[in-house]
């Protein structure tokens, strides 16, 4: 394991590297544009848009690219397919550059031609969250003004009673019913491919809008976060250049002539900024195969896993922590990862331990922070650095991106004191669609506050504390929920925990913990708070706790559903 003066050594070579990769003749060269009055550092030989970004898989047109069950396209064959539903989507449906296009459908190769064609041409792709519900799909539709959905069938049923309210054109994705919409493969078969030239005659620019992705918000209805064309391609540029530096500081984790293409397994849902952005897009930039799941099963993933002999495996932690607790773990044959990557959530150092032991060692840990209002970009980190500071998410990834930690008001802080975390760089959202009063409250010169509370240590690490509106307040003190969920999760018997918290008349709030426990395991209140008190502070440690041996709600993205289990328990509090 790393020390600090070892940490610090890498670190200046880490420098020097990223000085030289940046440089005006490398090819991930950087240099300083203005977009919106703000000066930023952009890079400058990204693709200047998204058709751009889809044809470097010609590179490798032959080779897979699209896996889902038992289909299979390569990357010729997936263009082939966007030009021509975007000619179906201009000539059928009179799609016009700034049109907004929904898809509103699980994982499937359809949802990826579907982002693909609206983008080139010129039209605003809107990703629908496949959790929803009819009213709340039709609350998105309305929002973004979408002139067009592509819907699969369960969502279909979904909307159905709504059409009618909707000023909307619909195409169906496998209808398992007759509809009296086209289906999307018929139109396909219809359309002859729009070509090069004609394409190229859309004329999309950096700043043209590429995207809507709704947040889930807390409070009210999500809001709809605004990229650019740029904004997504320097995010997708970012890992590229992170990957590039990581090579080179780390020369013997590089796979010498590798008998695989690369490959990744696509386990979170593509609504998401992990599954469109760090799973999908990226595998354009390293012309990667990419395995979809329709959804999240664990064996699935470990039979999929060794059948494509997949090379990163990247989900949110908890993903990880049920492939190492399966019963099939050892017999899978995984000697094709080369990183387990996790993202969306903070993994507790005791998994990070357990994954060094138990995963192939050239299966590189790893951890990103990032937000829906970034494109998923923040702070990385990986290998030995990960290994030395597992309770960070990483340094803020270079070179195009800043990070500071500010105090209540706006003042920039210094070492290892905690604030709120802002983000700035080309990647940061244009704004929330149709929301300029929410849009100024978390855009200020540039920056992005994220509402997330942390601190930087003395090396540039950032260490994420909590959600600002997540934080317990018990008596004026602040508590962060993560550190007392890591120190919880630290005891042998726990399998997962999350805390949150519920009222309580004489301090205002407290925190509770509803706790996972291993099978065959033995856990009660009194020995917990005995394990905890010399960990961590006496008044961070909860008083109350549900155990339970089923696993904790998820959301879409495979977190804990936090909200839905505080609100539980404080119905249950109230009715007791």
């Amino acid at each position: 394991m790393l020390n600090d003066d070892q940490i610090r050594s890498d670190l200046a070579k880490l420098k020097e590297i990223v000085k030289t990769h940046k440089a005006p003749e490398a090819n991930l060269a950087t240099h300083q544009e203005e977009i919106d009055g703000i000066q930023y550092e952009v890079f400058s030989k990204a693709p200047s848009n998204l058709y751009e970004l889809y044809k470097l898989g010609l590179q490798c047109s032959d080779d897979t690219f699209l896996v889902y069950l038992e289909e299979r396209y390569t990357f010729a064959e997936t263009l082939d397919m966007a030009a021509r539903l975007g000619r179906a989507l201009i000539q059928e449906y009179q799609v016009k550059p700034g049109d907004r296009v929904a898809i509103c459908a699980r994982n499937s190769p359809e949802w990826c031609i579907t982002y693909m064609a609206a983008t080139i041409v010129g039209a605003t792709i809107v990703p629908m969250n496949s959790w929803w519900k009819g009213s709340e799909l039709e609350y998105g539709l309305k929002d973004s003004g979408s002139k067009l959905a592509f819907v699969d069938h369960a969502r279909f049923e979904e909307i159905e009673p709504f059409i009618k309210s909707l000023d909307l054109n619909i195409i169906i994705i496998k209808p398992e019913k007759s509809v009296c919409y086209q289906e999307f493969h018929s139109l396909l078969r219809q359309a002859a491919p729009l070509s090069d030239k004609e394409i190229q005659a859309i004329e999309v620019t950096p700043e043209d809008h590429a995207s809507i992705m709704y947040t889930s918000g807390s409070t009210g209805h999500p809001k709809g976060v605004l990229s650019t064309h740029r904004n997504i391609i320097n995010a997708l540029y970012t890992w590229r250049f992170v990957k590039e530096i990581n090579d080179i500081l780390r020369p013997e984790l590089v796979e010498k002539n590798p008998e695989n293409q690369p490959a990744l397994l696509a386990n979170v849902p593509l609504f998401h900024v992990t599954g469109s952005h760090a799973q999908f897009l990226a595998s354009f930039v390293y012309l990667r195969k990419f395995v979809m799941m329709y959804k999240w099963d664990v064996l699935d993933a470990l039979s999929l896993i060794e059948k494509e002999k997949i090379s990163i495996f990247h989900g949110v932690p908890t993903m990880t922590w049920e492939i190492m607790q399966s019963e099939k773990f050892k017999s899978t044959d995984l000697s094709s990862l080369r990183g387990v990557n996790s993202g969306g959530a903070a993994r507790p150092p005791e998994h990070l331990k357990m994954m060094l032991e138990k995963f192939p060692p050239k299966a590189i840990p790893g951890l990103g922070y990032g937000l829906t209002e970034t494109n998923a970009i923040g702070a990385i980190i990986s290998g030995k650095f990960y290994e030395a500071k597992p309770h960070s998410t990483g340094r803020p990834t270079p070179p195009v991106s800043e990070v500071k930690i500010v105090d209540i008001d706006g003042k920039t802080l210094g070492s290892n004191e905690v604030g709120e975390i802002c983000i700035k760089g080309p990647t940061v959202m244009k704004g929330y669609w149709n929301k300029p009063k929410e849009t100024a409250e978390v855009l200020k010169d540039g920056w992005f506050f994220s509402g997330d509370i942390g601190l930087q240590d003395e090396l540039g690490f950032l260490v994420i504390m909590d959600r600002a509106k997540d934080i317990v307040i018990r008596g004026g003190e602040n508590i962060g929920c993560a550190e007392v969920e890591y120190a919880i999760s630290e005891h042998p018997a726990v399998n997962e925990v999350s805390v949150f918290g519920v009222p309580d008349e004489r301090l205002g709030e407290v925190p509770y913990a509803v706790v996972m426990l291993k099978s065959n395991s033995e856990l009660n209140d009194q020995e917990m708070i005995q394990f905890l008190k010399p960990r961590i502070a006496a008044f961070k440690i909860p008083i109350n706790y549900k155990f339970q041996f089923d696993q904790l709600p998820r959301i879409a993205s495979g977190k804990i559903a936090k909200k839905k289990l505080r609100n539980e328990v404080i119905l249950k509090i109230e009715s007791d």
